[in-house]
């Protein structure tokens, strides 16, 4: 009898740990871990307001910040959709940093073992950017200069990832970017998001008749507003960017999870 309490009460104990998810505080410059708070969620102008102060108060670099960034969506991905299961990736990317994440992406997708291909219509002519996208060539990323039919996509790949607009998307969506993002909606393929979800309002979710609707969100440095449960509903979600100083956790009261041991990425 001693021995079935004793491995019941292992068991309970053990269910309670896996029913609960750590939350993430700081205190000046100790952060630990509260089981009992829920997730922060960030707006818009908060979002830009921490992207600032990491830039002018931390002097991360948008290089630094663009490699973890991308390294985090690539491990998302290859969590959930991985190369063993879906082999070919295809990955748009828009002109601001976004598109440099997916970037980055491509490049760390073809070390876990994708064959990837990258479109990239609205290229911006800066050096970070041309280099993400020369390093994209010299590992192997196949590089579109031309969109393929709806039904060409979906025979050539077997996921697709969004970098097409982050967190300063405003709308009406350009016209040189619409046949991209009506990929994504039309493709039939899972779509994992950097972020945001193209063409989503960045507090209130999908506002549009036909928005995107992504298997997986992979959220960076904090949730935004429209990665609410509520919102997502379904979709997946995982939280990447594990380089949040103290300080900002602090000053924007943030909860979020812990990640595990040296993982770079953590699901919501």
């Amino acid at each position: 009898m001693l021995i079935k309490r004793l491995f019941g009460s292992a068991l309970l104990l053990r269910l309670a740990t896996i029913g609960c998810r750590g939350v993430m505080a700081c205190e000046g410059n100790q952060c630990h871990y509260n089981t009992t708070k829920k997730t922060s969620y960030l707006s818009q102008a908060e979002a830009a307001a921490l992207d600032q102060e990491l830039f002018n108060d931390y002097k991360f670099s948008v290089d630094q910040l663009m490699e973890l960034a991308g390294l985090s969506v690539a491990t998302a991905v290859s969590r959930v959709f991985p190369s063993s299961t879906h082999k070919s990736a295809l990955i748009i990317c828009g002109p601001g940093n976004n598109g440099g994440d997916g970037l980055v992406a491509a490049r760390h997708m073809t070390h876990f073992g994708y064959n990837v291909g990258v479109y990239y219509p609205k290229r911006t002519p800066k050096p970070l950017y041309e280099n993400l996208l020369l390093q994209c060539e010299k590992f192997g990323v196949n590089i579109l200069n031309d969109l393929p039919p709806v039904e060409e996509i979906k025979k050539e790949y077997q996921v697709l990832v969004d970098a097409l607009f982050g967190f300063s998307f405003k709308p009406p969506v350009r016209e040189g970017l619409k046949p991209a993002l009506d990929a994504l909606v039309h493709a039939g393929l899972p779509v994992c998001s950097v972020d945001i979800p193209s063409g989503w309002d960045v507090e209130n979710g999908p506002t549009l008749e036909n928005s995107l609707t992504p298997a997986l969100l992979i959220s960076l440095s904090a949730p935004k507003l429209c990665a609410k449960p509520e919102i997502l509903k379904e979709t997946k979600h995982y939280l990447g960017g594990r380089f949040l100083p103290p300080g900002i956790i602090e000053k924007y009261k943030l909860k979020l999870p812990a990640y595990p041991d040296q993982s770079q990425v953590v699901e919501l």
